[in-house]
């Protein structure tokens, strides 16, 4: 018997109806297939990678990029929405500044620089700058698992990134921009909507002829917390570490993962359908499809919300694994039980004859 069908016989011996647990069964078996085994504990933590992005300063958002240091201190405080999911469900957290703007680093310091370059003039990054972003997410993976994490979820702070991410996303998954790129933070603002779809067609038609796969597409219109997460989730690959992306952004990362390392897509798990337009076209360029992901719930703050609330789910669905009845052991109490009421002459109803 594979290990494969260890898991299958498994979750099919738990006290219910086989499949009446849905996705959780779904994403359990996936986790122990990531594992290569039943771990017997569930470690999970969150890492969120924050920076700020370039594109800001042509006119790609409503916020003030300031607000990416700001929420980012708040989320090391444990005052973000984010950490406080975390902080309620004790799951630990940490934030990794890869570029935020601002002198000091919040969080652990892997600033790269103080954000991207602004990709509507110049390409976001240098070959060097992508590879320290790559670095940090590889190196952030590898330490959770010496500090012995055996699950991740991912998030990301930083204004700009729904536009770095459509743009990502396009460069990769060719498609018609008008249908990859969203609101963002600012729902609504359909004049800043038809901005940025300019910006990011104009990009494209420029950096094109030197973009020939997802390394590419992140070093000419991305942003360094989309490389260190996509590099972040390559190493949980290596690692055997299955993880949660959350909405639109981690979605792009992953699809740029999956060109860079194919089998990524063996050990993400979506958590939650984001309202952003892209999010589907991420998730399918990615190999998941819109009825594997578990959470609908109409989330678009980003943080890693989603990916944090599908770890309480997971967590439950493990524990119920390792802890429920097993049909084996009703359907043998059954057959006893009926032996003993047939030794005693009862009938079906419980009367004698």
């Amino acid at each position: 018997m594979t290990f494969g069908d260890e898991v299958e016989e498994r979750l099919r011996n738990l006290a219910k109806p086989p499949g009446s647990l849905g996705l959780l069964e779904e994403q359990a078996k996936k986790a122990f297939l990531a594992w290569g085994c039943f771990p017997g504990r569930f470690a999970p933590k969150h890492i969120v990678f924050a920076a700020d992005n370039g594109i800001c300063r042509s006119g790609a958002v409503a916020q003030l990029s300031e607000i990416t240091y700001m929420q980012s201190c708040h989320m090391v405080e444990g005052t973000s929405a984010v950490t406080c999911f975390c902080r309620c469900n004790q799951i630990p957290w940490e934030v990794v500044d890869v570029g935020i703007d601002s002198p000091d680093a919040v969080g652990l310091d892997y600033k790269i620089a103080r954000g991207t370059k602004d990709f509507s003039r110049e390409p976001a990054m240098t070959e060097e700058e992508l590879r320290q972003a790559f670095a940090a997410g590889r190196e952030r993976v590898l330490a959770a698992k010496r500090d012995g994490y055996n699950f991740l979820s991912f998030g990301e702070m930083g204004i700009g990134n729904t536009t770095t991410s459509a743009a990502v996303l396009m460069a990769i998954a060719p498609r018609d921009a008008a249908s990859l790129v969203g609101y963002g933070s600012s729902r609504g603002n359909f004049r800043l909507l038809l901005h940025k779809r300019d910006l990011i067609r104009d990009a494209l038609a420029r950096y094109g002829p030197h973009i020939s796969g997802a390394a590419d597409a992140l070093r000419y219109v991305g942003g360094f917390d989309l490389a260190a997460l996509a590099s972040a989730m390559c190493t949980c690959a290596r690692e055997r570490i299955p993880f949660y992306i959350d909405g639109f952004i981690t979605a792009a990362a992953l699809a740029a993962a999956v060109q860079l390392m194919p089998q990524v897509s063996r050990f993400a798990l979506p958590s939650h359908m984001s309202r952003e337009a892209g999010m589907s076209v991420a998730l399918h360029a990615a190999g998941i499809d819109d009825y594997d992901v578990p959470l609908w719930a109409n989330l678009s703050l980003g943080e890693g919300t989603g990916a944090v609330l599908a770890v309480t789910l997971l967590r439950s669905m493990l524990y119920a694994v390792d802890h429920m009845a097993t049909l084996d052991g009703i359907n043998a109490d059954a057959e006893e039980r009926h032996a003993e009421r047939a030794g005693k002459g009862e009938s079906y109803h419980g009367t004698s004859h």
